[in-house]
């Protein structure tokens, strides 16, 4: 049986996150740029998620990686804070999906917390579209997606992936092939120093911060 939603809302956005703690952030990045610049980065990509979210109409639950702090940038009276549970990225997101699925809410969009390229009208457009469709997924230029929207639990999109290869959106197209599926506009990842390069504001973060200076 159904929780009944203390509110009237249809429409859940799940944030994944990572606390941010030095060297256990945007690894590959840190390669590049040292632990202390990277956690810079990610930092500042967190704000930018807070930014294009927080004034967002829909219901909004932040899942954290670690552990759930009181305070922080994710403000406790506009986000609901949880914690990640699962071995994997992909048991992690299924068993979210599944709590808000449980709660009530019937369109539901998972997004992680690192990507500069999004705003809040490419969410919007996600919630449109997921009114008539049975699913909308935001490609990344890595081949993988930055955005995953579902009307119902679909387990299959959580399992058999190699998370953060370059296969996973179309391992994850294939499993949704028999569905009514719709694309948003490609989205560029930052996972390397050379995501960073196309944007100067990004590499204004870390301009004479690099710990290899």
């Amino acid at each position: 049986m159904k929780k009944v939603k203390e509110n009237s809302l249809e429409e859940l956005l799940l944030i994944f996150t990572r606390n941010p703690e030095l060297g256990k952030v945007k690894k590959r990045l840190a390669a590049g740029i040292g632990d202390t610049s990277a956690l810079n980065v990610y930092k500042y990509l967190l704000k930018h998620t807070v930014e294009v979210t927080e004034n967002l109409q829909v219901e909004k639950w932040v899942f954290y990686s670690e552990d759930v702090p009181e305070e922080d940038i994710w403000d406790k009276n506009v986000f609901s804070k949880k914690l990640q549970h699962g071995k994997d990225l992909g048991e992690r997101m299924e068993k979210a999906f599944r709590s808000g699925f449980e709660a009530g809410y019937s369109n539901i969009i998972i997004i992680g917390s690192d990507l500069f390229d999004l705003s809040e009208e490419d969410l919007k457009k996600a919630f449109l579209i997921l009114q008539h469709s049975e699913a909308v997924i935001g490609p990344a230029t890595d081949g993988g997606y930055y955005l995953l929207g579902l009307k119902s639990l679909i387990s299959k999109v959580f399992k058999n992936k190699t998370w953060g290869n370059d296969t996973v959106l179309e391992a994850t197209l294939k499993d949704l092939e028999n569905y009514e599926i719709n694309l948003l506009e490609p989205r560029n990842d930052i996972d390397g120093f050379k995501d960073l390069q196309q944007y100067p504001e990004l590499l204004s973060i870390i301009s004479n911060k690099n710990e290899e200076q």
